[in-house]
């Protein structure tokens, strides 16, 4: 099994997006069971709280539900248990490095490398409003990270 965790700020926004989108595509390949898939947050401010209800109305357009999911903060057993950390950005690289320590098993990236941009961040619709940019990037990526892992031969 693949576990693969996305970090964002507060989990309530492109993380938990990630993370349900994700799962609704390993879902409808048929691969649901070779994967785990989780999200985070890397600040402690929204924890306990729900997805953020514009994401969750964009998930419900696209015929995927969030309900159950509440805001947690990565632990450094979180860096134990995956196999690959997804940040949203880069002030998410920073601050999953000052939960974990070193990333000794280079298992932390951003999301856009699956899309050839190393250094590319999702666009936080928290301060945009642009939601519709975020599902974009979050769905292009979570796609590209299922090709990686067929690919790579991971599942």
């Amino acid at each position: 099994m693949f576990r693969i965790l996305f970090v964002c700020h507060g989990n309530i926004c492109r993380s938990p997006m990630a993370e349900f989108v994700m799962k609704n595509l390993v879902e409808n390949a048929g691969l649901a069971d070779k994967f785990k898939i989780e999200s985070a947050a890397v600040s402690s401010e929204e924890i306990g709280n729900a997805v953020y209800p514009p994401v969750k109305r964009i998930l419900m357009e696209h015929g995927i539900s969030c309900e159950g999911k509440y805001a947690r903060k990565m632990t450094l057993q979180d860096y134990r248990d995956f196999d690959l950390i997804v940040a949203m950005d880069s002030d998410n690289l920073r601050r999953i490095r000052n939960i974990c320590g070193a990333d000794t098993e280079n298992k932390v990236c951003l999301l856009k490398k699956f899309l050839g941009e190393p250094y590319g961040e999702v666009s936080d619709p928290w301060y945009t409003g642009e939601f519709n940019t975020t599902w974009n990037e979050v769905s292009a990526g979570c796609e590209a990270i299922v090709e990686h892992c067929k690919n790579s031969k991971l599942i």
